[in-house]
């Protein structure tokens, strides 16, 4: 089983907990325990991890997220297989962070797709066990144009998805077919939509042209609906992000893909709750809601999610 998590950001307030009480407290026992039950945990890392480096001088940018080093041992101690650093935040502290960042998820044995130090290097696909399978992980990201990587610039994947995919990322997914299934996790988007904007179901719809199995994408904050075998928005994991009161981004999801014969064949969603550097399984009226919300998104995309005994939603993928 592959677990796929969003938006993981571990700096800032997290950061904090974590000198000060450790990694214990940044995530709860149940989520823990549903961790447990996969063979690898895929997610998107929206920070860097470093003591280095210096703000982005982008003019306007709001926030700027550094997690660290302790962070790593936090995603070991949670089993991350591999990160994808293709989103708005990799550079946040320029390329001697996201150099120290690259550094130490190797040193930990956690994969990276998405960032490198050069062009190549982030747009590289990475090969993943999952129990006695492989899967093949392709990360990108829509924005910002201002992070890309070049032949000889530190940065991450960027892909321009206005007009269509680049012609590089429909070579990463052919590459990335050799390991096995694709999975393509794409930053894309704004935030705080409910729902994924045309752009982005033409963009997913050209991903599975190319090769993909499946799409898991993020950057909304919030989960969305499904529309097998695309996931549009993963929505938030850890944070210390102030809470929208429509959009409820203090709720998420961990999503727990079967993958059967070299085929992503359906998903269960555990329910998460958000609170300030600490995530664990939803229950009770937190949990009730976004339920309801999901189940209404994904009927809003063509796809029924039905209600399992363990008290989780699940969704088919074929």
């Amino acid at each position: 089983m592959l677990a796929l998590a969003g938006d993981t950001m571990l700096g800032r307030g997290v950061g904090q907990v974590l000198a000060v009480a450790g990694t214990e407290q940044v995530v709860g026992p149940g989520l823990r325990a549903a961790l447990d039950e996969a063979d690898a945990l895929v997610l998107n890392l929206e920070c860097c991890v470093s003591d280095r480096g210096t703000p982005w001088p982008e003019p306007g940018k709001r926030f700027f997220f550094r997690a660290p080093p302790a962070a790593v041992d936090l995603l070991s101690e949670l089993g991350a297989t591999a990160v994808t650093l293709a989103n708005n935040h990799a550079l946040d502290f320029g390329p001697e962070a996201l150099a120290d960042t690259l550094d130490l998820l190797d040193l930990a044995g956690i994969a990276v797709v998405g960032a490198g130090h050069d062009e190549q290097e982030a747009r590289r696909p990475a090969s993943l066990p999952v129990g006695a399978q492989q899967v093949g992980l392709v990360g990108l990201t829509d924005h910002p144009a201002g992070f890309a990587a070049g032949p000889d610039r530190a940065g991450v994947a960027y892909a321009d998805l206005a007009d269509g995919l680049p012609a590089w990322v429909t070579d990463a997914v052919s590459r990335a077919r050799s390991s096995g299934p694709v999975l393509v996790s794409p930053h894309w988007g704004p935030n705080l939509v409910a729902a994924p904007l045309p752009r982005v179901q033409r963009a997913a719809e050209q991903l599975l042209a190319a090769g993909a199995e499946l799409v898991a994408g993020h950057s909304a904050h919030v989960p969305h609906g499904v529309r097998p075998p695309v996931l549009f928005d993963l929505g938030d994991f850890v944070d210390d992000y102030a809470v929208h009161p429509v959009r409820r981004n203090d709720l998420g999801v961990l999503w727990l893909v079967t993958l059967d014969g070299g085929r992503f064949t359906g998903v269960d969603l555990v329910p998460l709750r958000l609170g300030y550097a600490r995530t664990d399984v939803a229950t009770g009226p937190d949990r009730d809601w976004l339920f309801r919300r999901l189940r209404t998104a994904c009927a809003e995309l063509g796809t029924a999610a039905s209600e399992a005994e363990d008290g989780r939603l699940h969704l088919p993928l074929t």
